[in-house]
């Protein structure tokens, strides 16, 4: 495993990292034992960074995370996301008073005195213009609540106007072969403000496993099925915005490009972490099996130049059209 600083934080996380969205809820049937035994074969594999939020499986995710904490002797970070729980989920609910009791809530679930970082959860865009805001978690910091925090992003442009709050240690963005708008100026003002990025659905929700099909069947309650035009939350979350079946015939023109001995899914997250103003990517995984095939990833060589250019043909001319000009 390879570790990566996280921006001013001073952490040194596992540049695979887990994203516990998958283990708390809206990917399809979960089950608890075998969600422990994920998280407990990635910090075997060297992760020691693990990112959930109040809202997945309404704390379910987050009390895994403490059952697992629990056992374990090593260092773990956890960064925890808040702000979703708000119905109607509108900037003015950014109150001071609503983010201290999603903090308390989470801390309550998580089993612990404070977050390592905590990220607000996609908010709409002029909460990232409200000062009060960013003032309202420098005042958890000072109280001991919370070491660090960060923004999760939609836009690009989100993620540049935070880091004009000098708090702001961390931005958890999409980026992955199918959403690469991030690498240009977002990345740039990262490396300069000393901001850590966290790559989140470098699989691309599945995508970018070269396991889906166009007949695959998603359950119900899976996003992939039900959010696909952004019902339940913005469009972007669910394949990185691409459509279905374009995603598919990118994916069978990527798989000549993998090297030998490694997965599609590898492939996926080497590529991501290419980019050294990546602190990690945050895959998900529902059995041990995944979490040790993405942890894996961190420790083949660097793609070729060649592979690199062939990968950036394909989004130019398949998915370039279709994401980035959206976020």
């Amino acid at each position: 495993m390879q570790y990566r600083l996280l921006g001013k934080t001073g952490f040194r996380i596992s540049a695979v990292s887990f994203g516990a969205w998958a283990i708390g809820g809206a990917w399809g049937t979960t089950d608890d034992a075998q969600s422990l035994s994920a998280l407990n074969c990635a910090i075997d594999c060297g992760v020691n960074f693990i990112d959930t939020a109040d809202v997945y499986g309404d704390g379910r995710s987050e009390r895994l995370v403490a059952q697992l904490r629990k056992n374990r002797r090593e260092q773990i970070y956890v960064a925890t996301k808040c702000g979703r729980r708000l119905n109607p989920h509108a900037a003015e609910g950014y109150t001071a008073h609503n983010l201290e009791a999603f903090v308390d809530r989470s801390l309550q679930n998580l089993g612990t005195d404070y977050i390592d970082i905590l990220q607000l959860h996609c908010p709409p865009t002029p909460v990232y213009h409200d000062a009060r805001v960013f003032a309202a978690l420098d005042a958890m910091v000072e109280a001991g609540k919370v070491r660090h925090y960060g923004v999760s992003i939609e836009r690009v442009d989100e993620g540049i106007t935070a880091m004009s709050y000098p708090g702001v240690s961390s931005i958890q963005v999409i980026y992955n072969i199918f959403r690469q708008k991030p690498a240009d100026n977002l990345f740039k003002e990262a490396v300069k403000n000393n901001v850590g990025i966290i790559a989140r659905i470098p699989l691309a929700s599945g995508l970018l496993t070269g396991k889906l099909r166009q007949d695959t069947k998603f359950e119900a309650d899976d996003h992939r099925l039900v959010n696909r035009h952004g019902e339940s939350f913005d469009r972007g979350e669910t394949f990185s915005g691409v459509d279905y079946d374009s995603g598919l015939k990118a994916v069978e023109m990527l798989r000549p490009i993998v090297p030998d001995g490694m997965t599609m899914a590898q492939f996926a997250l080497r590529w991501v972490l290419m980019n050294d103003a990546v602190s990690c990517a945050i895959p998900g995984a529902k059995t041990a099996d995944q979490a040790a095939a993405n942890a894996a990833a961190a420790d083949f060589a660097q793609l070729t130049p060649e592979q690199m250019a062939a990968v950036r043909e394909i989004y130019d001319d398949e998915i370039r059209g279709q994401v980035q000009h959206h976020w």
